[in-house]
């Protein structure tokens, strides 16, 4: 019975500070559960910081990095300049393989098929509703920017994935780099058809 009556006194004790400490400043937020997520310690970029050099928050990133969720085709911009030095520069880094060129079929037979067809000749399923030009064949076709189609590079290639051309829209944020190579990889075995 004396251990009941110690409860109760313990437990009346307990609530009774508890309702005490709540009666205090009414200004005061009283205990915070995690003040890093209402004070943030961390530096605004706009603010000055004496931890660099020049004072900034913001610093500039060092040379020759890409930053997160961007590609390095952001060099060559979507301009026919741009276009010809994609040429010369981006050459496919994956290795030919049977996997590779697998995946490179699956994205084009999901991404591209539809307008320049499974096999490449420009007479996908959307070129047949009468409504939209034909894309040139890969193997026979004229590119609309000079050339043949057979004879496109990777850097032509996926420059023109990335940022589209005539009819074609960018499909920059639609397919990711790497997905894009495979891509490139699976056209040039499409140039080869006649």
């Amino acid at each position: 019975m004396n251990k009941l009556r110690l409860l109760y006194f313990i437990l009346f004790i307990g609530i009774t500070i508890l309702v005490v400490s709540s009666c205090g400043d009414k200004r005061s937020p009283g205990w915070e559960y995690a003040p890093n997520m209402y004070e943030a310690k961390a530096f605004n970029p706009d603010q000055p910081n004496k931890n660099f050099k020049n004072g900034q928050t913001a610093q500039v990133p060092p040379p020759n990095t890409t930053p997160v969720g961007f590609d390095r085709v952001d060099e060559y911009p979507n301009t026919p300049e741009g276009y010809l030095e994609a040429s010369e520069g981006l050459k496919n880094p994956l290795p030919l393989t049977i996997a590779t060129l697998q995946e490179g079929k699956t994205l084009y037979v999901n991404m591209c098929s539809h307008c320049h067809g499974y096999e490449g000749r420009g007479d996908g399923s959307i070129v047949k509703l009468e409504k939209f030009p034909a894309p040139p064949a890969y193997g026979t076709g004229k590119s609309s920017r000079g050339g043949n189609m057979s004879d496109l590079t990777d850097g032509k290639i996926f420059h023109t994935i990335t940022y589209g051309v005539n009819l074609m829209g960018a499909h920059k944020y639609q397919i990711t780099p790497e997905e894009r190579w495979k891509i490139v990889m699976y056209v040039h075995e499409l140039q080869k058809l006649k």
